[in-house]
This record gives structure tokens, C-alpha cells and sequence, in this order.
């Protein structure tokens, strides 16, 4: 209860206060910032996937500023010798606004992206949006099959299924590169797992499952357990490193990436960067107030 009070009430704090926190998990405003803070983890030998914060637009000119402003960061990274890749969120280019305008936009990102011989992720957003971006990522992966990604959430009592049917879309010569996360958005049980060990049970089924079926797996996850699981699972099958890569947030347990890293995994760090950041972190806590006391314990803790 105090967590869901404390969360309403964060958005309407000065954003100096919210950005003391927030600060820790984005790596700024501009695209200097997210160069800076992806050369850092570069020479920590952890490579970056570059997120341009911003979803849910209210009108197709937003849209287009977004898309620009993509296509300007993906050049800017290409000369600075980044190793890392870009992900989108398919509402921040109008997808429940116009969706034909929304594959354009998006198919102009990859097209560039792929001119530099480099890889855009499709992420994906809550339950209204997720046909539309299956259906997105298919049709970009008919013309650039080698440079989209696609996010899955194995909450999603769907996510299993989903998987099977895209299957069509690999062959001996073309790779499916699916990230699995556990998901964050608020959803019915109808539709969505609830119990965190379920949630994790469901998660280890889906990331064997790609393993079995030779699908590349970006392993989404700050969890213990399922990275020990995980880990069982890349022995049980004896997967080669360059076959999966784990992935965690910017900021978020540093000491399990590092960790990682020095195992020998590949491991890959989702770079938030913008100046939408105050909508971002009070979204994201409205929609997990759970996260609130990590805020709170983050934020006495730097004093």
C-alpha cells in the first residue's frame, strides 16, 4: 500500500528530486550521454543496445520526430566505434495511431541500421500492442531478415505459442533473435502469469525452448534464479557463446553483469537515454510499484 502511494505521488515531485534516482538507471539527455555511458561499458567488455525514451505519442508529427532523431543517433553511434545495437518501441512511431506510417518509420530505422551493417530490436509493449508488432516484425524480416530483433515476455500465457508460429521464419541461412524478458506491464491473469515462481517456471520453458529449436537467445534477466537456470541450460545443450547473450538494464545489478563477464558470457546493457526520462521513471513505477522500495533504498543510500 505504501509503495502504490508513493508511486502516484513521485510524479508530481520536482524533477530534480525523481532525476536523483532516475539518474542511476538512464544514462542522461542527449546522444552524448548515451556514447559516454556506452563507451564505459564497452571497456568493461559488455557490449549496448540504445533506447531513445519515449512511447505512446499522441500524434503522427511526434512520430516523425522520433524517427528522425533514431536515424540521427544510429549515424552519431556509427562513427564513435560503439559496440552495441538500438532497440524501439513500436508506440513511439504511432503503431495504435496509424500503423502503416508506424512500419515505414520503423522500416526507414532498420534500413539505416542495416546500411552499417547493424541490428534494430523490435521491443514489445503491453497486451493491445502485441499482434500489431508480430505483425511489424514479420514484414521487416522479409526485406532485411539478418537485422531485426524482436522482444518476447514469457508472462504472457500466449509467449510459447507465439514463438512456435514465427518459427517459419528461420532457415538454414536465416536466424531468429528473440530477447526473452519477464515483462512489466500490468495485466489481467487471463492473459498474464502472476506468481513470480510461475512466472520464472514459464520464462526457463520458453528460453529451452529456443534453444532447442536453434533460435538465438537474449537472455533478459536480473533474477538469480533464472540466470542459475539458464545457465543450465546453455551446459545441458552445451550452447556456443556466440549463440546467446544475457541482458540487464542500465545501472541494475552491476556485480551480475560483471560477473557474468568475467565467466566468459557475452552480456549486452539496454542503454535508456532522453528527455522524456521523467515520464519514463514515473510510468514505469506507477506500472511496478513494487520498484518504489528499491527507489526509496537507492536514494538514502547516495545520501
Amino acid at each position: 500500500m505504501i509503495s502504490k502511494i508513493i508511486s502516484r505521488i513521485l510524479p508530481h515531485m520536482p524533477e530534480k528530486l525523481v532525476w536523483q534516482v532516475s539518474k542511476t538507471y538512464i544514462a542522461g539527455e542527449s546522444v552524448e550521454d548515451a556514447v559516454a555511458a556506452s563507451r564505459a561499458l564497452n571497456r568493461e567488455q559488455t557490449m549496448v543496445t540504445i533506447d531513445i525514451l519515449g512511447e505512446f505519442i499522441e500524434n503522427m508529427d511526434q512520430a516523425k520526430v522520433n524517427r528522425d532523431e533514431y536515424i540521427h543517433l544510429i549515424r552519431e553511434i556509427e562513427n564513435q566505434d560503439i559496440h552495441g545495437n538500438y532497440s524501439v518501441k513500436p508506440t513511439m512511431f504511432g503503431l495504435l495511431l496509424d500503423e502503416e506510417i508506424c512500419y515505414e518509420y520503423i522500416r526507414e530505422i532498420v534500413a539505416t541500421a542495416a546500411s552499417f551493417n547493424n541490428f534494430i530490436r523490435i521491443d514489445m509493449e503491453d497486451s493491445p500492442c502485441v499482434d500489431m508488432s508480430i505483425k511489424l516484425f514479420r514484414r521487416i524480416k522479409q526485406e532485411f531478415p539478418d537485422n531485426i530483433g524482436l522482444v518476447l515476455q514469457a508472462y504472457l500465457r500466449r509467449t510459447l505459442s507465439d514463438m512456435e508460429s514465427m518459427l517459419d521464419l528461420k532457415t538454414d541461412t536465416i536466424d531468429l533473435n528473440f530477447r526473452l524478458c519477464k515483462g512489466i506491464y500490468v495485466e489481467p491473469p487471463e492473459i498474464a502469469y502472476q506468481d513470480y515462481h510461475e512466472i520464472n517456471t514459464h520464462y526457463l520453458e520458453d528460453l529451452e525452448f529456443m534453444m532447442k529449436n536453434g533460435v538465438y537467445a537474449a537472455i533478459a534477466t536480473h533474477d538469480k534464479p533464472v540466470i542459475q537456470g539458464a545457465l543450465d541450460l546453455i551446459k545441458k545443450y552445451d550452447l556456443p557463446r556466440e549463440r546467446y547473450e544475457f541482458q540487464m538494464l542500465y545501472g541494475v545489478t552491476p556485480k551480475q553483469r560483471r560477473k557474468l563477464v568475467r565467466q566468459g558470457h557475452r552480456v549486452r546493457v539496454y542503454v535508456p537515454y532522453g528527455k522524456h526520462w521523467f515520464g519514463y521513471s514515473t510510468r514505469r513505477l506507477k506500472e511496478n510499484p513494487n520498484m518504489v522500495s528499491h527507489v526509496v533504498k537507492a536514494f538514502f543510500q547516495k545520501g
